[in-house]
């Protein structure tokens, strides 16, 4: 039967997909059947050699509850005395076969990983087959409903992948390789869809691993602060390619038909992680604009007690390939998957870092919990429209303070200087109190920096490419290539808070109304920005800047444009008195 949220969706005609062998991967064209990839073979010329015999099982067909077919490829140890193996998932639209497309591999020389950490095996942003094969596990990498040669139509982000995972899970569990236990592991798609799947509560799915990835279409990419951005969303649809003539669902005109994130059709595309009852170690950065508040909501909202956060400082390509992350997974599967004994529950629950962007960032911080407990206090650091500093103690006299959107900064912003070391771990938000002048909105964004001791703003890049085009590409985007410390932003009509959500830490919006502002009126909002854990030593500076633009990224990717604001006019910040605009930082 079909799932009836279809109803609500916009199709387009799929991108054609290029069987020529090259084009999506060395491995892509179809041909069912049965192989070995015997040890030192190299799949594509500049990834490593096979480290052990894989049983390959190509092109598989897999029926869903609705009768479309899908196919997927399994990769299996070979050689050894064991038949059968916990599986590793990885459910995305990127091709199952892809792992040796040029477009990965010009991605990954360009951020400076090459690529002879992987054997062309992997799937983009998921397990290596080579690596999980030779540690006793099965990789199972199915292009989902429409994706190359699988049936049905393209859908994004929601119940349908959800719904069709389970199935794929279910039916693992079924093979004769299989011993019935999998989890869900990958980065980016291949965790956001990992809140969806584990949601609908398939029975054989033991355990995920979520490496960085949104959780809510509407709130995490689209609309995200209430401010439309279709552009990384066409970036993405791109890889909807199909070779039935499947459709392709249109998440851009879908944006232009429900703007508010009341209708049904979004409403699908938030996960419910509540309903989480499995293990889940999850990963995280402060500094991925498209997955970091995402990421952290769906850890907030587990309904598991079984749960382990690691933050790391880097970008999470390179962090989930690394060493130390692949170890640290397998423990995790060992002891779920395998049900060996090794001690994991004695990992701390929160491994955190704290970032002071000057060599000195401190990794795998333990704590209990994420931006609560005894030893963080919520302080409020009060805007002084006047002297343009932040203040514990809010200004007796109200005052404003005003800037041009069409004019030069067009943007304010306040400082203040630390006299001893500080570190903020936790939740900021800023809680505003501002007008408009000439228009009836505002899009505001939020950026909190760190100055040196000599006034100088600090980043971090988090590629191991730290060349002249990676500075050319995240000096003002590439957000998610460049760590630029914690930002917001939010649309001031659309402010108004989702009562069951938010918390005095973290504002959460139901975006189902537009408020527009009227001449003279003093609206007041919370801006949630993103979580942070950094370290000031004395003489340093925290500046948090106010603008009509969004600096801080502009573009998540290279060759991405950024979100579409809507400003004209001036936007007035009002401050001290009765209208004491603060930010909020949580003090270690």
């Amino acid at each position: 039967m079909a799932n009836k949220i279809l109803e609500q969706m916009i199709f387009k005609p799929a991108y054609d997909y290029v069987d020529d062998g090259r084009t999506h991967g060395v491995l892509s064209p179809f041909e069912p059947g049965e192989r070995i990839l015997k040890a030192g073979t190299v799949i594509a010329e500049g990834f490593k050699p096979l480290s052990n015999d894989i049983r390959m099982l190509k092109d598989v067909a897999v029926k869903m509850r609705d009768g479309v077919t899908l196919y997927v490829d399994v990769f299996l140890p070979a050689g050894t005395a064991e038949t059968a193996f916990p599986t590793l998932v990885a459910w995305s639209p990127y091709g199952k076969s892809a792992g040796t497309a040029p477009r990965y591999i010009n991605l990954f020389n360009m951020i400076g990983m090459g690529n002879a950490w992987s054997s062309g095996l992997t799937k983009f942003e998921g397990p290596d087959p080579d690596y999980w094969c030779q540690r006793g596990y099965a990789v199972c990498s199915p292009d989902p409903r429409g994706i190359a040669h699988s049936e049905g139509d393209i859908t994004m982000i929601g119940s349908q992948e959800a719904e069709d995972c389970y199935d794929l899970i279910e039916w693992i569990a079924t093979q004769e390789w299989s011993t019935g236990k999998t989890a869900l592991t990958g980065t980016s798609y291949l965790t956001f869809s990992q809140w969806f799947i584990a949601a609908g509560q398939p029975p054989h799915l033991t355990c995920i691993n979520p490496n960085e990835g949104l959780s809510d279409a509407y709130r995490d990419i689209c609309y995200v602060g209430g401010i439309p951005d279709p552009h990384f969303l066409a970036r993405l649809q791109v890889n909807h390619v199909s070779a039935s003539g499947a459709k392709r669902e249109d998440m851009i005109e879908e944006m232009e038909k429900y703007p508010l994130a009341d209708a049904p059709l979004w409403q699908d595309k938030k996960a419910d992680q509540s309903r989480i009852r499995i293990p889940v170690y999850a990963v995280a950065s402060y500094g991925n604009s498209l997955h970091t508040m995402g990421t952290f909501r769906s850890w907030r909202n587990l309904g598991t007690e079984e749960k382990w956060l690691r933050i790391h400082d880097t970008q999470e390509w390179p962090d989930y390939y690394s060493d130390a992350a692949q170890e640290d997974r397998q423990k995790f599967f060992d002891r779920y998957l395998k049900g060996i004994d090794n001690g994991w529950e004695k990992t701390p629950r929160v491994r955190y870092v704290l970032y002071d962007l000057e060599g000195g960032n401190k990794l795998n911080v333990p704590a209990d919990e994420f931006g609560y407990g005894d030893d963080i206090s919520y302080t409020k650091f009060y805007l002084d429209g006047t002297k343009r500093q932040l203040s514990t103690t809010a200004p007796t006299a109200e005052s404003a303070a005003k800037y041009e959107v069409d004019g030069l900064p067009g943007r304010i912003s306040f400082m203040t200087t630390f006299d001893e070391e500080t570190s903020f771990v936790g939740y900021p938000k800023l809680h505003l109190y501002a007008g408009v002048d000439g228009y009836d909105d505002a899009d505001v964004f939020v950026w909190v920096q760190k100055l040196d001791r000599f006034g100088n703003i600090l980043s971090q890049i988090d590629v191991p490419n730290h060349g002249a085009a990676i500075q050319d590409f995240t000096q003002d985007g590439a957000s998610i290539l460049r760590y630029k410390e914690p930002n917001g932003k939010l649309r001031l009509s659309m402010r108004h808070l989702d009562e069951a959500e938010t918390t005095d830490e973290v504002p959460a919006y139901t975006f189902d109304r537009v408020e527009k502002l009227e001449k003279g009126q003093i609206v007041e909002a919370d801006i949630a920005l993103s979580p942070i854990g950094m370290t000031f030593h004395a003489g340093e500076s925290l500046r948090v800047v106010l603008s009509s633009v969004e600096e801080v990224g502009g573009s998540m990717m290279p060759g991405t444009p950024g979100c579409i604001p809507d400003n004209k006019g001036s936007h007035i910040i009002h401050t001290g008195g009765e209208k004491a605009s603060y930010l909020q930082l949580p003090v270690l």
